[in-house]
């Protein structure tokens, strides 16, 4: 799942509306920033196998230390933390970080095949495998992410540059997302890796949007 976990972060900032958007993108995407390093690091694992999904070709064959729901918790509460430094975040507040990364798992393990681990080590692995329908993954988590634009939108407004900032986030989001199933496959795991790490790029691109949109 990509734009649901978006969604997630977009509808949240409603909830908690003195963070940064940027720390809610932060939080739902906190295992797909950590994945791309571990894997240039050689201590996680993927195989691109055109086929292996209808929605995607890749493999997920280990990774435990960034997707695994026991260290997904680990690094909400060390999210939690750095919030509670670095900015005006109160405890509500980071506790809510911390669930959303947990969040990551439980929208994951709706997607994906049963890869999921629990913990690192010898664990189950679990997953429903939405992403065997792309018409399916379409539909639900293409409902998601209009949810959470719309809760994200209503009663605010934003000058020129913030509304361009936010569209473009969510209009190349959507392209990316959408178009999937019918792209070719990355040729191989390394440049994969390499492409992941331009996920970085999402936490200061929502930052900078949500900073230029204010209540009506």
């Amino acid at each position: 799942m990509f734009v649901g976990h978006l969604a997630l972060a977009m509808a949240s900032k409603r909830a908690r509306p003195t963070l940064s958007l940027g720390w809610f993108v932060a939080a739902v995407t906190m295992a797909d920033i950590i994945w791309p390093v571990l894997l240039l690091t050689g201590v996680e694992h993927v195989r691109i196998a055109p086929g292996a999904m209808a929605f995607t070709p890749l493999v997920f064959e280990s990774y435990p230390w960034s997707h695994s729901l026991l260290m997904l918790a680990l690094w909400g509460v060390g999210l939690g933390a750095l919030a509670r430094w670095r900015s005006r975040a109160t405890t509500a507040d980071a506790l809510v970080l911390a669930l959303l990364v947990v969040s990551h798992w439980v929208l994951d393990y709706i997607t994906h095949a049963p890869d999921m681990p629990l913990w690192p080590g010898a664990s189950p692995h679990l997953g429903l495998g939405l992403w065997n329908s792309v018409p399916g993954t379409l539909v639900i988590e293409g409902a998601m992410w209009m949810v959470g634009i719309s809760i994200y939108l209503r009663g605010q407004r934003a000058n020129a540059v913030g509304a361009i900032a936010l569209w473009s986030f969510i209009i190349i989001c959507t392209a990316m997302w959408a178009s999937g199933p019918w792209s070719p496959p990355p040729p191989t795991a390394r440049a994969l890796t390499w492409f992941a790490l331009i996920g970085w790029i999402t936490v200061p691109w929502a930052a900078f949007a949500d900073r230029r949109f204010r209540p009506r």
